[in-house]
């Protein structure tokens, strides 16, 4: 990114890029209490004399560079600015230390309250899109992805689930520490912690899934999350192989507003149980692949997670036999034809980029390149896509050049139409493909 991304114009530093974070990281949940401790290594992107990292509500307490007592520092209410030893050169390589404390708590934003949030015993985390600074100083640009070390200490009887693949659980003095390491980068809105009362259990079928619940919920649990193993064999199928180091799924006994992904983590409340629900756990799991995986550098294209993943729901419908794809397609898309048509899905601006409309246009935009293109030339795009931009960042531009070239076809007018016009493009038919 050469310029700050319009939707969250004051967060991020463009001057220089993470290249890995390592937090530790002491929680009291009994007065929501937290202190940590992160050492940031960087590369500077131009030359700098000085950055600023993305912090809110939190106190540092003290910081160095590349372990000069002397750095000086001024903290303002979302900004820490940090000076550095000399001018950086383009290149040169840096680290921060930085040690702080506070009581987190959500920040407030238009897109509501996000970040760190307190439940009725325990803790989550809810970052996207910025919500990532009440909780650990950071470069807070969805481009800017970074390796992980987060090491969480809790008091006994709670369990803390970091993002990234389990390292070590320790026990000493009454407390318990878990780390956890993500060797694939990872963007700071897709880094959570979750606190509570839990017990890890596999799930059957399964045994790359680890489930932590409270004991009380195991039976729902089991239940809800059953065909777990199902939607993860269907979506390899048709989007390639899971692409993340680890896959968590977290339920709390508070009920939450939405399901929310983290890196190989999806957190769910207790209302999210009832089987009604299943197309939010399928929506959750897709998001490893689109949005997690393949990110995205800039928060207009977030069709390319938003409405891939509802088209996975749609997927995973059709095969465990409810209805069709196209069945789900000519039923939103009659929804859609009764709201406003005022959306440009490839930049519908940062009220509107969590609308509905966003999910369902974003996935009627693929049915109709499943259309357009036919069911083998869709189906090697998916692959393509989840292959060609592993771990990597893409835009909108890069999905209509791939599918293009997978087609070995014309596809601007196609688009176009669904993603750079407001109105609602016709229903495609299924016949055409």
């Amino acid at each position: 990114m050469t310029v700050r991304d319009p939707y969250a114009p004051e967060s991020g530093d463009l001057s220089f890029d993470v290249e890995s974070y390592d937090l530790r990281l002491q929680y009291r949940v009994r007065n929501n209490r937290l202190e940590g401790r992160v050492v940031i290594n960087a590369v500077a992107a131009v030359a700098v004399s000085a950055v600023s990292l993305d912090l809110i509500g939190l106190r540092a307490t003290r910081l160095r560079v590349d372990g000069d007592r002397r750095t000086r520092f001024a903290q303002g209410p979302r900004k820490l600015r940090v000076s550095l030893p000399h001018r950086m050169a383009p290149g040169e390589r840096f680290s921060i230390e930085i040690v702080y404390a506070g009581s987190p708590s959500p920040r407030r934003s238009r897109w509501g309250a996000i970040g760190w949030e307190e439940l009725e015993d325990g803790a989550l985390v809810a970052s996207q899109p910025t919500g990532a600074p009440t909780w650990f100083p950071c470069n807070d640009r969805p481009d800017d992805r970074a390796r992980m070390r987060i090491e969480v200490t809790t008091d006994a009887g709670y369990v803390s689930v970091p993002t990234g693949r389990p390292v070590s659980r320790t026990a000493a003095g009454g407390r318990v520490t878990v780390t956890a390491q993500s060797d694939v980068p990872v963007a700071t809105y897709l880094a959570a912690v979750h606190v509570g009362r839990y017990e890890q259990r596999p799930l059957a079928g399964d045994d790359r899934v680890r489930v932590f619940a409270p004991p009380a919920l195991r039976g729902q649990v089991q239940g809800a999350f059953a065909d777990v193993p199902r939607m993860l064999a269907v979506f390899e199928r048709d989007f390639g192989p899971y692409p993340q180091e680890d896959c968590t799924i977290v339920v709390t006994p508070d009920e939450l507003e939405i399901p929310l992904e983290a890196q190989g983590l999806a957190v769910f409340g207790v209302n999210h149980l009832a089987p009604h629900e299943q197309r939010l756990i399928a929506h959750e799991l897709a998001h490893q692949w689109f949005g997690n995986s393949v990110g995205i550098g800039r928060w207009s294209d977030i069709w390319l997670n938003e409405g891939f993943a509802c088209y996975a729901e749609w997927v995973w419908s059709e095969a465990s036999g409810g209805p069709t794809v196209a069945e789900k397609a000519a039923k939103h898309h009659a929804r859609l034809r009764a709201l406003p048509e005022d959306l440009l899905l490839g930049d519908p601006g940062p009220d509107l980029m969590f609308d509905d409309r966003v999910y369902k246009r974003g996935a009627l935009t693929l049915f109709a390149l499943r259309c357009a293109v036919g069911d083998a030339s869709f189906a090697r795009t998916l692959v393509d896509w989840t292959a060609t931009y592993r771990h990597t960042l893409a835009s909108g531009e890069d999905f209509r050049a791939l599918a293009s070239r997978v087609a070995d076809a014309d596809l601007d007018a196609l688009f176009t139409a669904w993603l750079d016009q407001p109105l609602l493009p016709p229903l495609p038919s299924p016949a055409a493909r």
